[in-house]
């Protein structure tokens, strides 16, 4: 290869590189409902950006702190250590404090259990420390009666519950999927 031709190839790549340090970073966040792999697929996610020798941070909410050890755990085995971010959790101001211009991803596990106001930290996050952030749950929970919401919850009896404890950490025992006709059926069966 001449020089020309390898200082030509160089320049492009000088460029490419260039345009992608100055992308603008973006709040994710990727929902679906119980059981359709959204831990595995952010673990997943996470150890492509350790394969490239990136670092990123991983966090769940404070609910799932005793049930996970502090973990991210998927179904299928895969688990991370992850940091608790209880309701006064500024995202913000403590991934400042670590070193913020080495992390190249932020991760959120189980994000439906955020305030609203951590919601607008990781978009501040994303806006100005220019890091991605990317966040998984599911979009709506057991009370509301919408048409993107297909997840039942139960009670012992297995009967559709509406009401009571928001926030109730469980899995296959308590949480069903079913079909929007499904759903609409048990909810105007309560």
């Amino acid at each position: 290869m001449s020089n020309a031709i390898f200082i030509k190839n160089i320049h492009k790549q000088v460029i490419k590189l260039k345009i992608y340090n100055n992308y603008m970073a973006k709040l994710h966040f990727f929902y679906s409902t119980m059981n359709a792999g959204k831990s595995t697929a952010l673990l997943q996610s996470n150890h492509n950006y350790k394969e490239s020798n990136l670092k990123t941070m991983l966090f769940i909410p404070e609910e799932l702190k005793e049930k996970s050890e502090c973990k991210i755990i998927s179904r299928i085995g895969l688990e991370a250590k992850a940091i608790i971010a209880d309701k006064k959790y500024n995202f913000l101001e403590e991934i400042k404090k670590n070193n913020h211009k080495e992390i190249s991803c932020i991760f959120v596990d189980e994000a439906q259990f955020l305030s609203k106001e951590q919601v607008h930290n990781l978009g501040q996050v994303a806006d100005e420390l220019n890091i991605p952030v990317m966040c998984y749950g599911i979009r709506t929970d057991f009370q509301c009666n919408k048409k993107a919401t297909m997840v039942v919850r139960l009670d012992e009896n297995g009967k559709v519950v509406t009401s009571g404890k928001k926030v109730l950490i469980g899995g296959n025992d308590i949480y069903k999927t079913v079909c929007r006709k499904h759903f609409k059926e048990l909810i105007n069966s309560t």
